[in-house]
């Protein structure tokens, strides 16, 4: 199973695809100078499978490099960063 997280900036959503199928997005709006998070889906066949995890991990870590806080407003993102205090850092304060 190979997955890719790429930036979707013209849909303002990170896209995770599984062997080339869109497997899950997370949806964000560019407000302040930040990312704020508002949704995040996984589509039903994949769920269970950590995806989500993957996504939000790599959709962190896309935004750490280009150097900007997020703002997570999406429960799962949210609940994602308190389980993981090595990215509590990028939350805008």
């Amino acid at each position: 199973m190979s997955t890719e997280i790429t930036d979707n900036a013209g849909q303002g959503r990170y896209e995770i695809r599984v062997d080339g199928d869109l497997a899950g997005f997370a949806e964000y709006e560019r407000r302040d100078g930040a990312v704020v998070f508002t949704h995040t889906e996984v589509i039903p066949a994949f769920e269970g499978k950590g995806i989500g995890s993957s996504l939000a991990r790599g959709a962190l870590d896309d935004v750490r490099a280009k150097g900007d806080p997020v703002v997570p407003l999406c429960p799962f993102v949210k609940k994602w960063i308190e389980k993981h205090p090595d990215y509590q850092d990028l939350v805008k304060g």
